[in-house]
């Protein structure tokens, strides 16, 4: 072992091994971090459940509805390309709690705009769910930014692994607290029973934004920024470059985009997530409809959709904390093996959907809901792995915000592609017959195909060198 590696593993037991009270309290700050991202989560995810009645209100095509969706992942990608910069600047507990606050407005202006006439409704929901793109770009640039002065490199792709745990609670909560609101639900007291009739889809952008507001007064309030804040001197030694730099400097903008825009393995990475964000949203922002369109099952009224929204998440989770493990015990902090055995296994399992779903005598709902359930694993690991401990290690703790931003905008660009591009995809018609759902495997499967390549690439370069993020 080099004298630099003992230095650097050195460096990280002194961290979190000889600071008393450290670990109670970054424990405070994570959680915060945590819950407040998961509830970014349900003003996120909310458009999913409420997409069929949505469609069936104003006679929308896949492709107008996609197009809502392509609106907000755009500038969601251009957001967390230019808020991970203002996130270097402002502090990233300060672009948690300015998300926030953007992001409870425009899902309250989105109920709003379900009033208006069919003829503008589009272009409104267009111009709303894109700004609260942006606003919601601040969210992974703030925590990330927060969490590298918090974690050493040692540490980051567990944290990013059971941070994928809590981040995943936004989803298990909207998509438990969706169709309950959409069917109406009944909840037993000890002298009576509180009845609650079925709502309008638009409840679905009304009542998140409260929770989201309770949850950023608290984030605000309990967390700081970076240890030193907190009273708590911390060297991440042979960490990173900036390690022993004062923890208040701010580093001019010009120096941080040239030092990150000149790291290749940034913009490979990114590449990768690109490939992700293109799965990650397919699955995300169309299952409901899938099931809903392919299957005739109600997300209000089916129990097997209701079941599998509740364990998308939980295999999300799965996946996250797997992958994190993985990489940091076995692989020392390497990222790129991991991603790599992932997306290929995530390529089979697209392939395996897309052929036994597309066959009548071995498709089934209960089929799909397996196939849904294993991509799910898959393409949630590389979204951890990739753009949170790869962003954290590529960038530093001076620097993370900006590097996070470029990678996570990357995986919307590609997400972009999986709204417009692939309602227009199942709307698609060949000799007058549209292509429906079988498309939905079959758009998937090339982009996972590409990120094993670029991963597998990655491994190659970087085997036998000293770990530098990837």
């Amino acid at each position: 072992m080099s004298m630099a590696q003992k230095s650097t593993e050195q460096g990280e037991q002194s961290v979190t091994a000889h600071m008393p009270g450290l670990r109670a309290r970054r424990g405070q700050n994570w959680f915060m971090l945590g819950l407040m991202y998961a509830s970014y989560y349900m003003c996120r995810y909310n458009i999913s459940i409420a997409a069929p009645r949505i469609v069936d209100q104003f006679g929308f095509t896949n492709a107008q509805f996609g197009a809502i969706n392509t609106a907000r992942h755009l500038c969601y990608a251009f957001g967390q390309f230019f808020n991970g910069l203002l996130t270097d600047r402002l502090g990233g507990k300060q672009a948690m709690a300015l998300g926030a606050v953007l992001t409870i407005g425009l899902n309250v202006a989105f109920g709003m705009a379900s009033f208006a006439g069919a003829g503008s409704v589009l272009l409104m929901f267009i111009i709303i769910r894109g700004s609260d793109g942006y606003a919601q770009a601040f969210g992974a640039p703030g925590f990330i930014k927060v969490n590298t002065a918090w974690f050493p490199r040692a540490e980051r792709g567990r944290f990013a692994g059971i941070f994928g745990l809590m981040i995943q609670f936004g989803q298990i909560a909207i998509n438990t607290l969706g169709p309950l609101l959409l069917a109406g639900c009944s909840i037993p007291l000890l002298v009576m029973v509180l009845h609650f009739p079925a709502l309008h889809w638009r409840w679905l952008f009304w009542i998140p934004p409260g929770i989201v507001a309770v949850v950023a007064l608290f984030m605000y309030l309990i967390v700081r920024n970076n240890p030193e804040e907190a009273g708590y001197h911390v060297e991440h030694a042979g960490d990173e470059e900036h390690a022993h730099a004062d923890h208040e400097e701010k580093i001019p903008l010009s120096v941080v985009f040239k030092t990150i825009a000149r790291k290749k393995m940034v913009w490979i990475t990114a590449a990768a997530y690109f490939c992700t964000g293109i799965v990650r949203t397919a699955q995300n922002d169309w299952w409901v409809m899938y099931f809903d369109r392919e299957w005739g099952l109600d997300i209000a009224a089916s129990t097997l959709v209701i079941v599998t929204g509740a364990l998308l998440p939980l295999m999300a989770v799965i996946g996250s904390l797997s992958a994190g493990f993985i990489s940091d015990l076995l692989f020392k902090g390497r990222r790129a093996p991991v991603a790599m055995v992932l997306y290929a296994l995530e390529s089979a399992i697209i392939l395996a959907a897309a052929l036994l779903l597309g066959n009548p005598d071995k498709a089934s709902a209960g089929l799909a809901v397996v196939m849904t359930l294993l991509i799910a694993v898959t393409c949630n690991s590389t979204h951890s792995i990739l753009g949170t401990a790869a962003a954290m290690d590529l960038g530093g703790r001076k620097m993370a915000g900006f590097a996070s931003g470029v990678i996570d905008s990357f995986q919307y660009f590609g997400a972009a592609v999986a709204g417009y591009g692939l309602g227009s995809l199942i709307d698609y018609t060949v000799l007058n017959t549209a292509l429906g759902w079988t498309a939905w495997f079959y758009f998937m499967l090339p982009f996972s195909v590409m990120g094993m390549l670029l991963m597998g690439y990655v491994w190659l370069k970087t085997r036998g060198r000293a770990v530098t993020g990837a």
